[in-house]
């Protein structure tokens, strides 16, 4: 972990973080794989056969309008106008039935307030979705005026302009930023931006988060603490 740790903290510049920014959708609650099983349905009722295991790996981490752009190249023409509408609706129901928060993120936040470690959450997802999962989790209040979402600046992830936002809003330089992330994309966008990634592959390989930039990963968010040197 030592070894690990001063592999993270060297990538920052000055060995010095200014604070942490995680993803929403698998890092923070635990809703990747609800989510995806549920558009994963939706699309087989509309002729676009899907398990769950595919959606993930087509679809995890893109915005909900590139996911369209992506299902509309699957099909070879446009899905039905309400496809969106009838997701949401979906999903937010499933939601409010099962999500829970990711195993180890109240810990590691408490860790995070007790050190004053200053963090925010940036997400491809609208802002009405992250008060439904975050509100659902009991997260809401932890990231009151520090949620920041793609249609904030219209370039979801992989473009890096979420994350320069997110860091201009919180005062983040993003060289000493450290991000935490579960998707590839999302790994990108953060090493486009200057900033330092942990990968958190639980359900996305090591070695694909590696490859998309990653600096180190872990499996358990217990792991974040220790390599910020605050456990």
């Amino acid at each position: 972990m030592k070894l690990r740790a001063a592999e993270l903290l060297g990538n920052v510049v000055g060995g010095a973080i200014d604070g942490v920014i995680f993803d929403c959708d698998g890092v923070l609650v635990d809703s990747e794989r609800i989510s995806n099983g549920t558009w994963a349905l939706l699309l087989t009722e509309i002729g676009l056969p899907m398990t769950m295991e595919q959606s993930l790996s087509i679809f995890m981490g893109n915005s909900m309008p590139r996911c369209v752009e992506i299902v509309t190249e699957m099909m070879g023409h446009a899905p039905p106008d309400d496809l969106l509408s009838r997701f949401t609706a979906q999903v937010t129901v499933a939601l409010q039935r099962d999500l829970e928060p990711v195993d180890g993120i109240v810990a590691l936040l408490d860790t995070f307030d007790a050190a004053g470690m200053r963090y925010g959450v940036a997400s491809n997802g609208e802002h009405e979705k992250m008060r439904t999962t975050l509100g659902k989790t009991g997260l809401l209040d932890r990231f009151q005026g520090k949620r920041f979402s793609a249609v904030d600046v219209g370039k979801p992830k992989p473009a890096p302009d979420l994350f320069l936002h997110a860091a201009r809003a919180l005062g983040f330089d993003p060289a000493r930023t450290v991000v935490v992330e579960d998707s590839p994309l999302g790994v990108q966008a953060a090493t486009a931006a200057g900033m330092t990634v942990i990968g958190y592959a639980e359900i996305v390989s090591a070695e694909r988060l590696r490859i998309a930039g990653a600096v180190v990963t872990v499996e358990q968010l217990a792991e974040v603490a220790a390599l910020l040197g605050l456990g």
